[in-house]
């Protein structure tokens, strides 16, 4: 007995060591043999092991890893993916080897089937849970169970227990406004998913996320969508009550800390009208009306996305310079006036870590440089806390750069373009790191794409519209 359980614990061991090893850093053509939990549904033996690719940088996953996650269809109607077939087992060199190779094979696969019959399911859940995404969606191919993992309420439960990974950022780009491009910093790599719920007769735009989902909005700013978009779980909101046909800011926030609790979503006008979307209610509600010492109209910076800090959203504004807030929980409104860095243009707000931080350009003269600013909660005033590297900002010397914000949770993601320019970049608020983007490319495509818009969304596997 003590023997079996020091050889079930060295296997477990080493299993999660491959796990974790290719999480941190993928081996190039790298197979794992893994073997799926019991299955009542196969009962013959030879098939407990599958092969699964686990290397990203292969170009054909590159092409193809989010063709498995549109296989895997809407939450409500999961398509399971062929198992993979096990790779054919190399052949014993002729000789006295034979029988020992056989020999171990058979002791190895038996004792395989003893550890694994018995292994505690949560067990896998809580490794499963932690896997990347691109990753999990080829463990999903496995078998029946693990492909339906996305409707089980402990696997859920075990997600909301993994802290959150760095966001992804859903984008669109100027030649295609109803196809999307997302983007994972952890692989480098863009995706192109498809949304096909989304009216393709309308331009649809991503306006805000929160836990795992993505809220976009119609160019007449009428109607209002949520998605996943990457289980492909959908909604289209009720229709306003309030009917503005001007611009309107858009915030979105969890009711709790996970998704489970539902979200809401706000739009706020010029004049001052607003509405919340309670997702546990389906329906829009105006609980109030903005106190009268917030100047109206709002001279709102649409530029400028909102910014989520424990339920309470902030939005950016001048005429006064400085930000309003609204308390999704006790439904209050503020106003702080702050006034904004001399020479600043195109700036934007961004969270890190529950700080409210501020990204923009800089133009004196022929210069023109990214700066990021903190928020200081004492003194109300910002503070530059980085700035792009100088030689980055000499390719900005004497042209009209424009820089738009994709995505503010945390980590950024920059647009910045002018008639001789087009660079993406993203900046991690904590660590204070700058990197380019490779460029956006379609499927078999050659043109490198113009993103125009996007927002940041934390891929979350379990989260329903």
């Amino acid at each position: 007995m003590e023997g079996g359980g020091l050889a079930m614990l060295s296997q477990l061991i080493g299993r999660l060591q491959v796990l974790f090893d290719v999480y941190d850093s993928p081996p190039p053509n790298y197979f794992l043999r893994f073997p799926p939990p019991p299955d009542h549904h196969h009962h013959h033996h030879h098939h407990h092991f599958s092969w699964c690719l686990l290397s990203l940088n292969d170009s054909s996953v590159k092409d193809n890893c989010y063709n498995l996650i549109i296989t895997a269809g809407k939450s409500e109607n999961l398509k399971m993916l062929e198992p993979g077939k096990p790779r054919p087992a190399k052949k014993a060199r002729k000789g006295r080897n034979r029988g020992k190779l056989t020999e171990t094979t058979n002791s190895t696969e038996n004792m395989d089937q003893i550890i694994w019959k018995d292994f505690p399911e949560d067990l896998f859940e809580a490794v499963i849970a932690r896997l990347p995404i691109a990753i999990f969606f080829r463990f999903r191919s496995v078998c029946r169970k693990w492909n339906s993992l996305l409707t089980s309420q402990s696997f859920s439960q075990q997600c909301t227990e993994v802290p959150p990974a760095q966001p992804w950022f859903y984008t669109i780009s100027q030649e295609n406004v109803n196809t999307g491009a997302m983007y994972d910093p952890t692989s480098k790599k863009w995706h192109h998913p498809t949304v096909p719920a989304l009216p393709t007769e309308l331009i649809v735009l991503p306006v805000a996320s929160a836990g795992g989902l993505v809220c976009f909005l119609d160019i007449g700013h009428q109607s209002f969508y949520v998605c996943n978009p990457l289980t492909r779980s959908f909604r289209e909101l009720p229709a306003r009550s309030v009917k503005v046909w001007s611009r309107v800011a858009v915030g979105m926030t969890l009711n709790g800390k996970s998704i489970n609790g539902g979200y809401k979503i706000i739009w706020v006008g010029c004049d001052g009208e607003y509405e919340v979307y309670d997702s546990m209610q389906n329906c829009w509600t105006r609980p109030g009306s903005i106190p009268s010492n917030i100047k109206l109209p709002l001279a709102l910076n649409f530029r400028s996305q909102a910014v989520s800090i424990d339920g309470t959203l902030y939005f950016m504004r001048s005429d006064p310079d400085g930000i309003v807030s609204y308390d999704t929980v006790s439904g209050s409104w503020k106003q702080f006036i702050i006034p904004s860095p001399l020479h600043l243009s195109d700036h934007t707000l961004a969270v890190s870590e529950g700080r409210i931080m501020l990204v923009g350009l800089l133009t004196k003269n022929a210069a023109t440089c990214l700066c990021i600013w903190e928020l200081q909660k004492m003194t109300l005033l910002w503070k530059e806390v980085d700035r792009m590297p100088n030689i980055w900002c000499l390719d900005f010397y004497g042209k009209h750069v424009r820089m738009t914000c994709l995505g503010n949770k945390g980590l950024l993601m920059l647009s910045l373009r002018s008639r001789q320019m087009n660079r993406l970049v993203t900046y991690d608020l904590s660590s204070k790191e700058w990197l380019k983007v490779p460029g956006c490319v379609l499927p078999r495509g050659r043109k490198r794409q113009w993103i125009a818009c996007g927002t940041a969304f934390h891929p979350c596997l379990t989260a329903l519209a």
